[in-house]
């Protein structure tokens, strides 16, 4: 029946090859630029941890004084630590994990033949930030907590970075130059590239390239090594970095069931209580402990102009239904002839409305095909912006059968209230005018 009814709809477009040409074109416009945005909008809201973020939190302690802002009880926008915080919460080793870490950018020098020094990015962490975030290793693996305390210098390699200086051959126990200081290579990671970088502070380059090595946080201290990243210091700040009114560090924890949870988001609470004994953290005690999802969100990781060309998008696919619509009816009343007909000749008003609801379906579908190449041609152009995200813009296989159902869905729902009106035609009206 759907065969037959298929059919007339093909009977039907070559009639009227114009409107029904019109149709498509409209339904695929739309089609294309809603889910160009649509599938950037789902690479980009993704977990970028699956299996492991519900365990991952970070906590908020406000460090500034009371006239740093005018919201004096509201947590610092990006959850920096100050480095005698991070220090304390971290021997005081209350999560499963812990972690203090931060953004680095220096010059590497190839150890062999004749290759110039290149700029690379990477991070400054503590030894539990592998175990906590579950990075694959190639090879080799992370340092210790006794490494840590001994200002090690040893580094964990990205993929990229360990194909780059030593090719495809090993590089575990080998010796890399940083900044003129020689580190020995003890891990390579797998390709390992959440999005974003939620462990990194939220900025233009948290979609993007991932983080080609990792070296010890103290460490790199001690040699004066370049951070990248927003420091920002009040008061007297003499002791720059390690001062405790200067804050840098991003600080994760890793609490593997509700229970622990709450028993840390006491813990941080009584922290600052603590701390205000002391003279410092002068805030309304208000400790906070997001989780990764939670975090992204508070950050705002997904640009809001993205969201905004997201609803202009989804806008537009109204506006292209209401017009598919406004065609679709005009088609269908044209025909009431043909229709009152076939009514007179026994079909019944279901038949007609589901004969008519396959029609829009085919115009829907054949739509669908058009939006996926615009979609197709739109992600392409997102690829070319500057914007770190930019390169994520390719559409999965699921996002394929969403523009196939989009479209579908689309054309029955424009088919329906023209459908219905062509329905309602009485056919001895019809019949007595031919």
């Amino acid at each position: 029946m759907l065969g037959y009814y298929a059919s007339i709809a093909a009977s039907s477009f070559r009639k009227n090859k114009a409107l029904a040409t019109l149709m498509v074109l409209v339904i695929g416009l739309g089609i294309g630029a809603s889910m160009t945005m649509i599938t950037v909008f789902h690479v980009l809201s993704g977990d970028p941890l699956p299996g492991r973020s519900e365990h991952l939190f970070v906590p908020v302690i406000d460090p500034r004084p009371l006239d740093r802002s005018p919201s004096a009880g509201t947590p610092s926008m990006d959850g920096n630590f100050t480095w005698p915080d991070a220090l304390n919460l971290l021997h005081a080793a209350r999560a499963d994990h812990q972690a203090a870490m931060a953004g680095g950018a220096v010059p590497v020098r190839p150890m062999q033949g004749a290759g110039l020094p290149f700029y690379e990015t990477g991070r400054y962490t503590t030894a539990d930030f592998f175990a906590m975030f579950g990075t694959p290793f190639l090879s080799g693996g992370g340092w210790t907590a006794e490494d840590d305390a001994q200002r090690a210098r040893v580094v964990v390699l990205g993929h990229a970075l360990s194909r780059k200086l030593f090719g495809e051959g090993p590089a575990v126990g080998r010796t890399v130059r940083f900044k003129d200081v020689d580190f020995r290579v003890i891990g390579v990671l797998d390709d390992w590239q959440p999005q974003p970088q939620f462990y990194a502070q939220m900025d233009s380059r948290a979609f993007g390239r991932s983080d080609q090595f990792f070296l010890p946080l103290q460490t790199a201290l001690d040699l004066k090594l370049d951070f990248v990243g927003r420091l920002s210091c009040w008061g007297d700040s003499g002791d720059g970095r390690t001062s405790d009114q200067c804050s840098w560090l991003q600080f994760w924890v890793q609490l593997d069931n509700p229970a622990k949870v709450a028993a840390y988001r006491a813990f941080i609470t009584g922290y600052w209580r603590e701390q205000q004994s002391h003279g410092r953290l002068p805030r309304p005690v208000d400790a906070r402990l997001y989780g990764l999802m939670d975090w992204l969100a508070y950050q705002h990781a997904i640009p809001d102009d993205l969201r905004l060309q997201l609803s202009l998008s989804v806008g537009f696919l109204l506006v292209c239904m209401l017009n598919v619509m406004g065609l679709l009816l005009a088609t269908f009343l044209r025909r009431g002839g043909e229709i009152s007909v076939r009514r007179a000749l026994g079909a019944r008003r279901r038949d007609i409305f589901l004969q008519l609801g396959v029609e829009s379906s085919v115009i829907g579908l054949t739509g669908g095909l058009l939006g996926v190449l615009v979609a197709l041609f739109g992600l392409w152009s997102v690829r070319q912006r500057p914007d770190g995200y930019a390169q994520l813009a390719h559409m999965d296989p699921g996002m394929l059968l969403a523009t196939f159902a989009l479209a579908l869905i689309t054309g029955a729902l424009a088919g329906l209230l023209p459908a219905w009106r062509a329905c309602r035609i009485a056919p001895a009206l019809q019949l007595k005018t031919q």
